[in-house]
């Protein structure tokens, strides 16, 4: 009764079982020896269940209660049902359902995502044809692609897939990769920005150029050509293009190129400080600071630019100068100095070398400003967006030749125009002024209070210098010039006197003179026809008049010439020397072999036969003569 009981408030009797189970029920009931009317009331328990089938749980559940005698009366009936087959509900919605296959679902999927030029003509040929190309460019078949691109643009020249084959052609070439292939990308590149100017996908196209330079970018020690080529590239991007999705994009590439660029400008700069160059040192950090404003280590720069002006200030310490000019250079250089250590601290609060530039403003006497909040959290800002070094990135920058774009910044705008570059040339010549003026104080001051140009302009035909002295006229010792004159002072234009009363002359353009002889001025003495002779000869000796006369009388019909008599250049001695004495003879040579030494290899032969020459032992020796 208790087992009845317990079957009957069970929540398995609404539950449909099998065959199987209801015979092992059966079984178990008979086998507990229940009284008849429990057998008879189980073999009309399949009306019940089939009557409450219609009946929802809940309804079915409080009927079975309120229907269940007393445990005294009569014994619980469990709410079994007896047949296997299922209802006919549940089997209609069973056939309903159709399971698809994963094909199936994804080309709904993909019917799904049908474009809208595609889903206006999605039975075109020429629309077939751009989705083949797409199909060969994606499993890496670009010569594919592009054939089927140019198809589509030879045969369909209104389609409205033009534009879209276009590019397709030049992003063939880009994901091909290599050097010939990145270079037809970027002519690709080129003629559709030149033919599609106004659409959207030539902001695309245009940072696609810069990308084909950005991946061949080398390191900052090596030619940095493809590096100068990218930052042209995406700023020409940002400059065209300032409202294309792909401006954030192209920005960053930009701080990065720049980055490059900043770095190799650092290491040369550090280059010329290692071999103390300072004007050359100041030029490379001064450009720098100026152009790459975003540069991670540009605390760096700065801490060497300070550091230069001090060691120029150094040199002129340990000069021989007056203290008046060693004082105005020495404050020069200091003042360069501190403006540098200055915007370290203000502008670079967050850098990691902020507490080297206060040290070094200590040292040199300035005091150390102190940075706005403005200023404090801009700088954080910027350190806290650079990149990190990882395991990977240090690898790939090992064994790649690739720059160093991990520190780059990743917010603030990269200046889309280049700075002055400062040279070095104008570094040095500003130094040497400097050193000019604190050597003459007056000149400095009369430089600064000079007024401009023109109103000098007007005024210099009334200072004109004094006009030169007359050809005619002696020439006086103030005439001469010194070379201690002045800057100031003018050049006197002086002549050679003529021994002529007048001569005609005739000047040029040039500040050249041409004096001309006078009528009545005396020819000069011709010039004789054959050379003098020379000093020491007979010819000289039986020369009556001397050489440093000039002739008496001179014949007016022949050829004046200027060097007639002059004397002609001659040693001091002009005594003749000795005859070469000829030399002595050589005596008769004396044989020294003395008759019948000769040895017998000399001698005629005898008989007509050579003789054997005497083996020496003492000199030679073989295999048949041994050496003692």
């Amino acid at each position: 009764m208790t087992q009845n009981t317990a079957l009957s408030s069970s929540p398995v009797s609404s539950i449909h079982l099998s065959g199987i189970h209801l015979c092992r029920i059966k079984a178990r009931i008979v086998a507990a020896a229940l009284p008849a009317a429990l057998v008879a009331a189980l073999i009309a328990a399949p009306s019940v269940a089939r009557a409450q089938d219609a009946a929802t749980p809940a309804e079915a559940t409080t009927d079975a209660a309120a229907q269940a005698p007393a445990p005294e009366s009569a014994p619980a009936i469990p709410d079994i049902a007896l047949s296997n087959k299922k209802p006919a509900k549940v089997r209609a919605q069973k056939a309903d359902k159709l399971v698809q296959s994963k094909d199936t679902k994804a080309a709904d999927k993909n019917a799904k995502k049908v474009t809208p030029i595609a889903a206006q003509d999605a039975k075109l040929p020429d629309e077939q044809l751009y989705e083949k190309a797409q199909a060969a460019a994606k499993k890496g078949h670009y010569d594919v692609a592009r054939l089927e691109y140019q198809d589509l643009l030879n045969t369909y020249q209104e389609s409205q897939y033009l534009m879209r084959a276009k590019l397709g052609i030049a992003d063939s070439w880009f994901q091909e990769g290599g050097t010939a292939a990145l270079t037809q990308a970027e002519q690709e590149y080129t003629d559709f920005i030149t033919f599609f100017p106004n659409a959207p996908e030539a902001a695309e196209a245009q940072m696609r150029i810069g990308d084909i330079y950005y991946r061949q970018m080398d390191k900052p020690d090596r030619d940095y050509t493809n590096t100068l080529k990218a930052e042209a590239a995406y700023r020409q991007m940002l400059q065209q293009f300032p409202d294309s999705v792909l401006v954030p994009e192209a920005k960053q590439r930009l701080r990065d190129v720049q980055e490059s660029l900043a770095m190799r400008e650092a290491s040369i700069a550090d280059f010329y400080a290692t071999h103390l160059n300072w004007s050359a040192t100041i030029a490379r950090y001064q450009t720098v600071v100026d152009t790459y404003p975003l540069y991670s280590h540009l605390d760096d720069v700065l801490l060497g630019l300070g550091d230069a002006y001090e060691a120029e200030a150094r040199g002129v310490r340990a000069s021989t100068l007056p203290e008046a000019a060693k004082g105005q250079l020495l404050k020069i250089d200091e003042d360069q100095a501190a403006d540098a250590y200055n915007k370290i601290v203000l502008e670079h609060s967050a850098a990691p070398r902020v507490e080297e530039a206060k040290d070094r403003l200590v040292s040199i006497g300035r005091p150390v400003p102190t940075p706005t909040p403005e200023q404090v959290a801009a700088s954080e800002a910027l350190e806290n967006s650079r990149g990190q070094y990882t395991l990977s990135k240090r690898m790939q920058l090992i064994v790649l030749s690739k720059a160093d774009t991990v520190p780059a910044a990743t917010i603030g705008d990269p200046p889309l125009e280049d700075a002055k570059p400062t040279l070095a040339p104008t570094v040095y010549n500003k130094a040497m002024q400097d050193f000019r003026d604190a050597m003459n104080p007056a000149t400095y001051a009369s430089r600064a209070a000079k007024p401009p140009l023109q109103a000098t302009a007007s005024a210099a035909d009334a200072a004109a210098p004094a006009a030169a002295p007359s050809s005619s006229a002696p020439l006086a010792f103030q005439d001469v010039s010194t070379a201690d004159a002045g800057s100031g002072s003018s050049p006197v234009v002086t002549n050679v006197p003529d021994a002529s009363p007048a001569a005609s002359s005739s000047g040029g353009a040039m500040g050249i003179e041409i004096v001309q002889p006078s009528a009545d001025s005396p020819a000069p003495a011709p010039a004789s026809a054959s050379p003098p002779p020379f000093p020491g000869s007979a010819a000289a000796d039986s020369t009556a008049a001397p050489a440093t006369t000039p002739p008496a009388a001179a014949d007016t019909s022949a050829q004046p010439t200027d060097n007639a008599w002059l004397k002609p250049a001659a040693p001091a001695n002009t005594t003749p020397l000795p005859p070469i004495e000829k030399a002595a003879e050589a005596p008769d040579p004396v044989n020294q072999v003395a008759p019948g030494s000769q040895p017998p290899a000399q001698l005629a032969p005898v008989d007509g036969k050579k003789p054997k020459s005497t083996f020496d032992k003492s000199n030679e020796s073989s295999s048949k003569h041994k050496k003692k």
